[in-house]
């Protein structure tokens, strides 16, 4: 097992990692390996919003537009660094899951999220992800909903 699998069987919040071996870095391969909308993925974006670090869950089919982020977070805003990104959350750019972070930072959910049924997030790794309802997946990382693209 890994740090957020590690985590989550402790946490026991119901939640279950599948394993791509082709990997699950960017939102087209995501959803390519499990087989579901672009939409449906979860993009885990971290930046540093008004002077400290924050996560922004996008669908994949959006781009966020910062300057939203902005408006609820705080100015300026720009991408984390890795070393931020990691710091922040614990774990690498490209597999950043939506909660369990090593640090409390501020989660921002897109609200085209909560157009489906289910979502995948990203679980701790580059290769793996996890089925989450939208309402459990705001309830869980304890985001705050907006229009982020």
């Amino acid at each position: 097992m890994h740090r957020f699998e590690d985590w989550l069987a402790t946490a026991d919040l119901g939640v279950h990692v599948r394993t791509f071996p082709d990997g699950t870095r960017t939102a087209v391969e995501a959803a390519r390996a499990v087989g579901c909308e672009l939409g449906q993925i979860v993009k885990s974006l971290v930046f540093v919003a008004g002077g400290g670090p924050v996560v922004a869950l996008v669908s994949g089919a959006n781009r966020l537009d910062e300057r939203r982020l902005g408006a609820v977070a705080g100015e300026p805003v720009a991408k984390a660094d890795a070393e931020t990104a990691r710091t922040a959350t614990g774990y690498s750019i490209g597999g950043v899951p939506p909660f369990g972070h090593a640090t409390d930072v501020p989660v921002f959910m897109d609200r085209d999220l909560l157009a489906y049924a289910v979502v995948w997030a990203a679980a701790g790794r580059p290769d793996s992800v996890f089925e989450i309802e939208p309402a459990r997946l705001r309830e869980l990382s304890k985001a705050t909903v907006i229009d982020l693209k």
